[in-house]
């Protein structure tokens, strides 16, 4: 049986601003990718497409009538280490993997409750420390061989530094940029050995009948606790709250403030790379959150 799947136009146009050339040959063979897998894992599509940034997700059964979601996304270096993760993870304080196809990252996930996301929680410090109570939790898995590693990320991010301060024409901006990686290489060379999620902010964490909360869509790599921090210090942006949010993690987790505040700095001059070298400007929430951090330290 053929299944025709509608492709929500705000995906495609996020893969043609994200990934371009690759976006656009994603976004055309997605409808035979659905039905490839529809077909061969024997599912039934129950709902409407979801869809983040960079994956469509369908709502399906099982042949037994097992909810699940059909996760479809572009297999690259943030992406295919998710299944090794969810797999190491077992379902413990994230959601379960229940197949799986190496060649294309297609994965077929239990099915959580996408109405009840964390981001609806009103009490924004209380979401912080679910977020905190989830990753420490994570954490606890060592990272396993062949792992992208934060070693090289920093390596990375530290080699092409000097040349994207030359096109930051503030000169405080540009200082504080020049903070942050000179921050990166006083702990580049103990960068960990944890299994971290990297991107476990408030919509990226969904309820269950069997957990209260549980974390989806890792992009996984080995790395040091602190690094994981950033999400939850940005999302619902306030300034002044940036302060209680840091102390409130490092706590839950157990974690050194500095080597903390340094790994958190390594995640402000990442995206600020990124903005540099898509020609954008920088994000002045990620600047006063090294602005904070650096103030807390004078």
């Amino acid at each position: 049986m053929r299944h025709v799947i509608e492709i929500p136009a705000e995906l495609a146009a996020a893969q043609e601003k994200f990934n371009k050339e690759a976006g656009r040959a994603f976004i055309a063979a997605l409808p035979d990718l659905a039905a490839t897998f529809l077909d061969r894992w024997e599912l039934h599509v129950t709902g409407a497409p979801m869809h983040g940034v960079s994956a469509l997700v369908l709502p399906v059964d099982r042949t037994d009538g097992t909810p699940a979601v059909l996760k479809l996304q572009i297999r690259d270096h943030e992406s295919e280490g998710e299944p090794v993760a969810l797999r190491l993870w077992n379902g413990d304080g994230a959601v379960r993997l229940l197949d799986h196809d190496e060649p294309t990252g297609t994965m077929l996930l239990e099915r959580l409750d996408a109405s009840r996301m964390l981001a609806h929680q009103p009490d924004v410090h209380e979401g912080v420390l679910v977020i905190a109570r989830l990753l420490a939790h994570l954490h606890t898995t060592p990272a396993p061989p062949g792992m992208r590693h934060l070693r090289d990320i920093a390596a990375a991010l530290l080699e092409r530094t000097p040349r994207a301060l030359e096109h930051i024409p503030d000169p405080a901006a540009r200082r504080l940029v020049a903070d942050c990686a000179a921050a990166v290489r006083e702990v580049a060379d103990e960068p960990g050995d944890r299994l971290l999620h990297w991107d476990l902010h408030d919509e990226n964490v969904l309820a269950a009948d069997r957990a209260p909360w549980l974390a989806i869509d890792p992009k996984p790599l080995a790395g040091d606790p602190g690094f994981d921090l950033w999400p939850a210090l940005a999302n619902n942006f306030d300034a002044d709250d940036i302060g209680w949010r840091f102390d409130a993690m490092t706590d839950v987790l157990g974690l050194d403030r500095a080597r903390a505040r340094a790994w958190t700095y390594g995640r402000v001059l990442q995206n600020c790379l990124w903005e540099i070298e898509d020609g954008r400007p920088l994000d002045e929430a990620d600047l006063e959150i090294a602005r904070r951090l650096r103030a807390r330290t004078a």
